[in-house]
């Protein structure tokens, strides 16, 4: 089964941050972002799993998680990235 691994992009980093719930808990950057969830991917590639990247537009996940009624944090966009990826 594949795992889905949210991707965001760059230009909607600011937006992301702005509207999490936990921004705490996103590097202050989106390249601090990318270097981190780019050696993640890696390492579950290595150990196996079948790993994707899932690209996430930030306010299809804001309305989401509006229309579920849940806050835009961390189990929301794993919860988001993995659904997207069983569309």
């Amino acid at each position: 089964m594949p795992l889905g691994v949210a991707w965001y992009r760059p230009e909607q980093w600011d937006l992301l941050k702005a509207l999490a719930a936990d921004p705490e808990s996103l590097e202050h950057t989106y390249s601090e972002w990318h270097k981190a969830v780019t050696k993640t991917l890696n390492k579950l590639i290595q150990e196996g799993f079948d790993a994707r990247k899932v690209d996430v537009d930030v306010l299809e996940l804001a309305a989401w998680c509006e229309r579920e009624k849940v806050p835009l944090d961390g189990k929301a966009r794993a919860t988001f990235a993995a659904r997207q990826l069983i569309k």
